[in-house]
């Protein structure tokens, strides 16, 4: 499931032409506008004529985006965009919220469990 979540895939329901600049800014988490601004900047000054035949070969080759990738939230696909530029990073940022998630809950543990003559009266005073 996570190998369909980290593929390129072309996104032509935002696409202008084969949605090869809407996948790749998906894919990237950058705005599309930039990406098709830089892909005709690498056009125009960089790569010439090799440019549009890149851009057709990608959107011959690529598949196209499935539907049920359509329906993630905005923090879902931020977090899957993450893991496609920074994979290292994403695993990091994973670990750290559950090392805050344990820490809280050792928190919330420790309160329970300890003794704590007001909590203690406070519940009794709800029975």
């Amino acid at each position: 499931m996570s190998a369909r979540r980290t593929k390129f895939y072309l996104d032509k329901r935002n696409g202008k032409i084969m949605g090869v600049c809407a996948g790749l800014a998906d894919y990237t988490g950058v705005d599309v506008t930039l990406v098709r601004v830089g892909v005709v900047l690498l056009t125009v000054f960089a790569l010439g004529p090799i440019a549009p035949v890149a851009y057709l070969v990608l959107g011959w080759v690529a598949t196209d985006r499935p539907r049920e990738l359509d329906d993630m939230s905005d923090e879902d696909a931020r977090f899957w965009q993450r893991v496609r530029t920074k994979p290292h990073a994403s695993v990091k940022d994973v670990r750290n919220r559950f090392r805050d998630i344990d820490r809280r809950l050792a928190d919330i543990e420790l309160q329970v469990t300890s003794h704590n003559s007001r909590l203690a009266n406070e519940i009794d005073a709800l029975r």
